[in-house]
């Protein structure tokens, strides 16, 4: 997987596309990283570094979301089911903006990535009110 993605596969177009385009969708893409909460970078919640850099880096904004069950390159399945045994439990952080800043940004904090799996898909934004995301 050291090849970048081909760009046209970051275009997104439906069939609802072709009869009645809407100016008000624009392409864009999603970084997701997943990881575990227990996952740290220089003793700080590495997803609390990355959402930091992300807005010092000027992007459009991101969000954490913290799973109620998973596994990973361990197999082990870490749940909320036991609360007293509940570690680790899973962490997505996304992060939408334009693709190529997107790549720069993970890049430029490569150090950031070094566990997780970090994804990069395209995707298509609502624009209402003329507020840029």
């Amino acid at each position: 997987m050291s090849e970048a993605p081909d760009e046209s596969a970051m275009q997104i177009v439906t069939e609802a596309d072709a009869w009645q385009p809407d100016p008000r969708w624009r392409s864009a893409a999603r970084l997701t990283v997943l990881l575990g909460e227990d996952d740290h970078y220089k003793h700080r919640p590495r997803y609390h570094e990355i959402v930091r850099r992300a807005r010092d880096s000027g992007l459009a904004g991101a969000s954490v979301w913290r799973g109620m069950e998973g596994y990973g390159v361990s197999s082990r399945i870490h749940t909320t089911r036991m609360l007293d045994l509940a570690e680790n439990l899973p962490v997505m952080v996304m992060i939408i903006d334009d693709s190529q800043l997107l790549r720069d940004f993970v890049v430029a904090n490569a150090e950031l990535f070094e566990s997780g799996t970090v994804t990069l898909s395209a995707v298509q934004v609502w624009q209402s009110g003329g507020v840029s995301p």
